[in-house]
C-alpha cells in the first residue's frame, strides 16, 4: 500500500513538472499584470523617465530664446553749467536704440533649437527603449523565481509523501531506520531551498517595483509564460539595417550631425555683425555772447544713428572652427555608434540562437529522457529491485534538470528580450 501510494505521488510529480514548465502560473484572486501592462506602467511612472521628460521645458524655453529679439536700449543724458558759472547753459539728450540680427541669424537660431528638440526626442525614445529592456528582463527574473518556488513545492511535497512511505515500510520491518533519516534530511533541504528562492523572489520584485515607480507597500501580481514561442522570420542582415534605421540613440546622432551643418551656417554669418539703429532727440540751451550783448539760444534736434562694428580683429574665427570641431565630433560619435549597433545586434542576435539550440536540446533529448527515468527508478524501488539512495539521486537530478530548464527557458527570452532591444523592434509586431 505504501509503495503504491508513492508511486502515484511520483506520477502527480512528474505530471506537475511538465504542468510547471508549460503552463502559466497559478495566482490568488487579486488582479494580475501581464507583461505589456507593466511595460506600460513603467513608461509612465519611472522616476528617471519622468524626470527626463520634465527637461523638456528646457527645450522649449530654448527655442523662445532664439526666436526673442535684443531689448531696445534707452539713453538718456542731461548736462548743465551751472556747476562752471554758466547757468544759462544746459542740455538734454534722449534717444532709444535697436539691434537687429543681419544674415538671417535669427532663422538660423531658431533651427538649431528645433534640432535641439528633435535631439531631446530621440534621446527619450532611447531612454524607454532601455526602460523596456530592463523591465522585461526584471519581469522575466520574477516569473522565473515563482516558477522555481512552484518547482520547490512539488519536491516538498514528494519528498513528504515518501517520508511517509518510508515510515510505513519501516513500521513493517522492510527498511532500516537510516532510510526514513536520509529522506527526512532531503525533505529539510528542499524545505530551505524553497526559502532561499522566496528571498530571491523579494529582491527580484523590488527590483521590478523600483522600474515601474510603484508607490512603497504596493505589490501587485504578475501573470506571465516563460514558454512563449517566437520564430524570427527575419535574417541577421535584416535585423541590422532594421536597428540602424530604428534606434533612437542613433537617431539622435544623426539629429545632432544635422544640427552641425546649421552650428557651422550660423558660424558664418556671425562673421557680420550686427546692426544698431537709433533715433535720439537734442535740446540744448545756451548763451551767445555777440557785440551786441548776449542772445539766449535754444536748439532742438532729432536724429537717427546707425552703428556697426567693424569686423578687423574679430571675424568669429573661434566660433567657426568650434562649430565645424562639433560636427566632426558627432560625425565620429555617429559612425562608432552605427558599428557598436551593428555589433550588438550580432551578440543578441547569436545568443538567441544559442539559447533555442539549448532549449531544443531539453524539450527533445533531456526531459523525456530524465522522466522515463525517474518513473523506472521508482518502479524498481516498489519492487524492492532498487534501494532509497536511487531514488533520492533519480529525484534530486530531475529537480536539478528542471531547474535547468526552467533557466533555459528563461535565458531564451531575456535572449529575445534584448534582440528586439538591439532592433528597437518587437519581433511580434511594433516598433519600441
Amino acid at each position: 500500500m505504501g509503495t503504491t501510494a508513492f508511486g502515484r505521488g511520483a506520477w502527480l510529480l512528474v505530471s506537475g513538472i511538465v504542468s510547471i514548465l508549460s503552463s502559466n502560473l497559478v495566482f490568488a484572486e487579486t488582479p494580475k499584470l501581464t507583461l505589456p501592462q507593466v511595460v506600460e506602467v513603467s513608461l509612465q511612472n519611472n522616476g528617471d523617465l519622468k524626470s527626463f521628460r520634465e527637461e523638456k521645458g528646457i527645450r522649449d524655453a530654448g527655442k523662445v530664446k532664439a526666436g526673442l529679439l535684443p531689448n531696445p536700449t534707452l539713453d538718456f543724458e542731461v548736462g548743465t553749467g551751472a556747476l562752471t558759472g554758466s547757468s544759462d547753459e544746459n542740455n538734454l539728450t534722449l534717444g532709444i536704440s535697436q539691434e537687429f540680427f543681419l544674415t538671417g541669424k535669427r532663422d538660423k537660431r531658431l533651427i538649431i533649437a528645433e534640432r535641439e528638440l528633435e535631439i531631446y526626442r530621440w534621446q527619450l525614445a532611447d531612454r524607454e527603449r532601455v526602460i523596456r529592456e530592463e523591465v522585461k528582463i526584471a519581469f522575466y527574473d520574477a516569473i522565473l523565481t515563482n516558477k522555481r518556488i512552484e518547482l520547490s513545492g512539488r519536491a516538498i511535497e514528494l519528498n513528504s509523501q515518501l517520508l511517509d512511505v518510508t515510515k510505513e515500510r519501516l513500521s513493517a520491518g522492510d527498511i532500516p531506520e537510516l532510510e526514513m533519516n536520509l529522506v527526512k534530511v532531503e525533505l529539510a533541504r528542499s524545505e530551505s531551498s524553497k526559502i532561499d528562492v522566496e528571498k530571491i523572489l523579494s529582491q527580484n520584485q523590488l527590483k521590478l517595483w523600483t522600474l515601474m515607480g510603484l508607490p512603497a507597500g504596493e505589490t501587485p501580481t504578475l501573470t506571465g509564460n516563460l514558454d512563449t514561442e517566437v520564430t524570427l522570420k527575419k535574417s541577421l542582415l535584416d535585423l541590422k539595417q532594421l536597428a540602424l534605421g530604428l534606434r533612437p540613440d542613433v537617431k539622435a546622432l544623426e539629429a545632432e550631425k544635422g544640427r552641425g551643418d546649421v552650428d557651422i551656417i550660423l558660424a558664418e554669418a556671425e562673421k557680420v555683425p550686427n546692426l544698431t539703429v537709433g533715433l535720439f532727440y537734442v535740446h540744448d540751451r545756451k548763451t551767445d555772447a555777440t557785440g551786441a550783448g548776449e542772445e539766449k539760444v535754444r536748439d532742438n534736434l532729432l536724429g537717427i544713428r546707425l552703428s556697426i562694428p567693424i569686423p578687423v580683429f574679430d571675424k568669429n574665427q573661434a566660433g567657426v572652427q568650434e562649430a565645424k570641431a562639433k560636427k566632426s565630433s558627432s560625425e565620429s560619435r555617429l559612425l562608432a555608434a552605427s558599428r557598436n549597433v551593428e555589433r550588438e545586434v550580432e551578440t543578441a542576435y547569436a545568443s538567441y540562437l544559442n539559447s533555442e539550440k539549448v532549449l531544443s536540446l531539453y524539450k527533445t533529448n533531456i526531459i523525456p529522457q530524465l522522466e522515463e527515468n525517474l518513473k523506472l527508478t521508482q518502479e524498481a524501488y516498489r519492487l524492492g529491485e532498487v534501494g532509497i539512495l536511487a531514488v533520492i539521486q533519480e529525484q534530486k537530478k530531475f529537480f536539478e534538470v528542471s531547474e535547468g530548464y526552467l533557466t533555459a527557458l528563461h535565458d531564451r527570452q531575456t535572449a529575445l528580450v534584448k534582440l528586439e532591444s538591439a532592433v528597437a523592434t518587437e519581433l511580434t509586431g511594433g516598433v519600441q
